[in-house]
């Protein structure tokens, strides 16, 4: 068989994903066409962005790559374009400033650290739920519910309503992966209608009777001097689920995964709590939880030699620039004392760095330090299943075992 050549490369065939991100087709680009024109029958036309230093130019060159025409490489039905483009993620300054200066307040440091303790005893509770057992199913049985508890939590979700927020977002996340239950286009556009269907509805119920939570914040917000209406509030609620939601789970499994595979990681950082923080950095730059967001370049620009035409789709694969050579020496080798792992563009870098990141750190810190305290031989009970997706850098399902606690 020849060897691949750029033009060989498909980043848009899902089958592709089911065992992770293609690194061998990144490697390819990185090393011979970083700014690669990425045209195939499957879908749209792109650059495809795959070193770290352009992924961090294009991310801080809101004026030249815009998110304003959506974060996704498909173009969505023109009905859903207007409420796409009032997600924050969706958005450039400076309207996105004037949006991310509202929700801020719900993710200040004091918010965060005041946090912990609710966070210790959720990740407590699911542990003690599990261990008696011996085994479980690690994504949903560990890995789903703190994050879903912690975004329920922020925004006051009613306990009975809980179990359909994370549906919404496996939804969301999951149309194009059958085995999740996704059928295409047409789910993920159901899934979006019914979350913004909720959204309006927990608006109502918080107007009517407000909390000490961020969906009574950004009710009785205002941006710009205007008040926050539904479309706004719905907005919101439909980025968080997904983001604070989906992304959380999925450096949770992918990172339980990884320290199961390396023992002696593993081992050494149950050992010594202190290596956790910089294990989850490496962690999330060996297996990010998104493959990829968008721009869209406004004017003509030219990027190592590319000709970059106004209105070209410019597409960032995070999992390719997590392990560029020039940044991250054995990029492919996962190593929980890697001195610069905190380098890593998981979180994104400019105007929209992950608004949850210190959430998302504390959050995965204290699953962590809970699971390698209390179920220390966690070993896989059975192959683990990957999503369908280039757009999610999921694990599905995770079979486990390890030693009944009480």
């Amino acid at each position: 068989m020849p060897p691949m050549k750029p033009s060989d490369v498909d980043l848009l065939d899902f089958d592709s994903y089911v065992t992770g991100p293609p690194h061998e087709m990144f490697s390819l680009l990185r090393r011979e066409d970083p700014v690669h024109w990425h045209e195939k029958p499957s879908g749209p036309a792109f650059w495809a962005i795959t070193k770290h230093a352009d992924v961090a130019h294009v991310s801080r060159t809101p004026k030249v790559f815009s998110s304003a025409q959506t974060t996704n490489i498909w173009d969505p039905p023109p009905e859903q374009l207007a409420i796409l483009q009032g997600v924050m993620i969706n958005m450039d300054p400076p309207k996105h400033i004037s949006y991310r200066n509202m929700v801020n307040k719900g993710f200040t440091p004091r918010r965060i650290a005041m946090l912990e303790p609710f966070v210790r005893r959720v990740a407590r509770g699911i542990v003690d739920d599990v261990a008696a057992r011996g085994e479980c199913n690690f994504v949903e049985d560990i890995a789903a519910l703190l994050p879903t508890t912690m975004i329920c939590e922020l925004f006051g979700i009613p306990d009975e309503d809980r179990r359909h927020a994370y549906e919404l977002a496996n939804r969301l996340t999951s149309s194009d992966d059958p085995d999740a239950g996704g059928s295409g286009d047409d789910d993920a556009q159901q899934a979006f209608a019914e979350t913004f269907a909720y959204a309006i509805k927990l608006a109502e119920l918080k107007r009517k009777a407000p909390a000490e939570d961020l969906a009574t914040v950004l009710v009785q917000g205002e941006i710009d001097g205007e008040p926050v209406d539904d479309l706004v509030f719905g907005t919101f609620v439909l980025m968080m689920i997904v983001a604070g939601n989906e992304t959380t789970r999925t450096v949770t499994s992918n990172g339980m995964l990884r320290l199961i595979q390396h023992p002696e990681q593993r081992a050494a950082m149950a050992a010594d709590p202190a290596l956790i923080p910089n294990a989850i950095e490496e962690i999330l730059r060996y297996d990010p939880a998104v493959h990829h967001f968008r721009r869209t370049a406004t004017e003509d620009v030219e990027l190592r030699g590319a000709q970059i035409k106004a209105g070209d789709k410019v597409v960032l694969w995070y999992p390719s620039a997590n392990r560029d050579d020039e940044v991250f020496t054995d990029p492919d080798v996962f190593d929980i004392r890697r001195p610069n792992a905190r380098d890593q563009l998981s979180f994104g870098i400019g105007q929209h760095f992950c608004l949850g990141a210190s959430l998302a750190r504390l959050q995965l810190s204290v699953i962590f330090e809970e699971v390698l305290r209390r179920l220390p031989d966690m070993s896989l009970a059975g192959e683990p299943k990957r999503l369908r997706s280039n757009f999610i850098n999921g694990v599905k399902e995770m079979p486990v075992r390890f030693s009944p606690t009480t």
